[in-house]
């Protein structure tokens, strides 16, 4: 595949390319230069969540009772042990 520079020094990707990369319009992509002169654009990483936006994604399903401390550490206890099997 070969791309074209203008004379601005602006490369357009195409979306082939784009696709295989993951990337987005307005996102960033970083650039590698190998020792040989050649180029490595890596794959696109999702951005790094934030603790506040992590809060609640492993809400249990509606109508769960909570469960206390004491359970958790009874269920970790036992999982340790080896006294849970896969469906527990």
């Amino acid at each position: 595949m070969e791309l074209t520079m203008t004379s601005k020094g602006q490369i357009t990707i195409n979306k082939t390319l784009r696709d295989g990369l993951g990337a987005k319009p307005g996102q960033k992509l970083r650039v590698e230069v190998r020792p040989d002169g050649g180029l490595v654009i890596p794959p696109v990483r999702p951005a790094t969540k934030t603790w506040d936006d992590l809060i609640g994604i492993l809400k249990p399903p509606p109508g769960t009772p909570p469960v206390s401390i004491e359970e958790m550490n009874e269920t970790i206890a036992s999982g340790w042990a080896g006294e849970l099997d896969d469906h527990d």
